[in-house]
């Protein structure tokens, strides 16, 4: 199939007025390290900043002045074992900081360590590529570990305040889970689309604490600004959310852990060659539902560096 890319490559390039096109997205899926025998390595980063306060659902003033920094930065590495199949390994360095003032006494602190590593396998499940269009179709699966520190999730843990507890602090979750996901990617000339799709199968961890199943997904229009043989440079606008009912204790279920969101925001994506891919963008909120009282997220960015060998 290496061969077949190749000669097909070759081919559009022969052409002077669509080479440039063709040879430039054929870069940037082979830099995302979706074609090809061989490692790859990279570093993803994602800041979120909490001081929305809400109680049942709606926003509310914040009683305690209280906020969260969240910054998770995953070291990742892969290898893919031919053009259709790969593996990956993600582990999480993750720092949080807080401060609240309830009853008037001011309350602060920070975690870093580990969070939960995971391993994971994908494969191609459709490829087709003319000189005007690409469509791939991926899938994926793999296991979460226990490697994150999950002591705030003690029962006998008093909450830091009225919408963070345990749970929004804890490194790690204290249990194997699943995970399993899909994504497509479709272009059109110089128009492109995303679409994915990341489901993590919860199991009871330290404590009795299980982690409600989640469904979290993303996806876009985008438009390449620019198609050079050794780079590109795109544009996108990026809608994502996340659906999670209630955490359980020993089967009973918590009354703060649910929440339903959905965030809008731009991303820019940029390939040097067939090595290096990198994108930055912003989430800010559409909509957030949350249960009890929590504090959720204000706004997000997030950027990340891919390099293939």
């Amino acid at each position: 199939m290496k061969i077949f890319v190749g000669a097909v490559l070759a081919a559009a390039c022969a052409q002077p007025v669509l080479a440039c096109d063709f040879c430039a997205v054929y870069s940037a899926t082979e830099a995302q390290g979706n074609s090809g025998k061989g490692f790859f390595a990279g570093v993803a980063e994602q800041y979120t900043y909490f001081d929305t306060f809400q109680s049942g659902g709606h926003d509310q003033p914040n009683p305690d002045g209280e906020h969260l920094n969240s910054l998770i930065s995953q070291a990742f590495i892969g290898y893919n074992l031919n053009n259709r199949f790969g593996l990956q390994f993600n582990l999480p360095v993750i720092y949080r900081e807080w401060s609240a003032l309830p009853e008037g006494s001011r309350v602060h602190g920070s975690e870093v360590g580990l969070g939960d590593a995971l391993l994971v396998g994908n494969a191609r499940l459709y490829k087709k590529r003319s000189i005007d269009y690409t469509f791939n179709w991926n899938g994926m699966a793999g296991v979460k570990f226990p490697t994150g520190n999950s002591h705030f999730l003690k029962p006998d843990l008093d909450d830091i305040a009225a919408g963070i507890g345990g749970h929004d602090l804890a490194l790690g979750t204290g249990s194997y889970d699943g995970v399993i996901g899909t994504d497509i990617f479709l272009r059109w000339k110089k128009i492109f689309g995303t679409a994915g799709a990341q489901y993590n199968i919860r199991s009871e961890g330290t404590f009795g604490y299980q982690f409600a199943n989640e469904l979290s997904w993303n996806g876009g229009p985008g438009v390449y600004l620019a198609l050079k043989d050794d780079y590109t440079l795109s544009l996108q606008a990026i809608v994502s959310g996340e659906y999670k009912q209630e955490d359980t204790i020993h089967g009973v279920a918590t009354d703060d852990t649910a929440i339903t969101s959905v965030f809008l925001g731009p991303q820019i994506s940029f390939t040097w060659g067939s090595n290096l891919s990198a994108n930055v963008g912003a989430d800010l909120p559409m909509s957030i539902k949350s249960s009890g009282d929590q504090i959720v997220p204000t706004f997000r960015l997030h950027a990340a560096v891919t390099w293939r060998f």
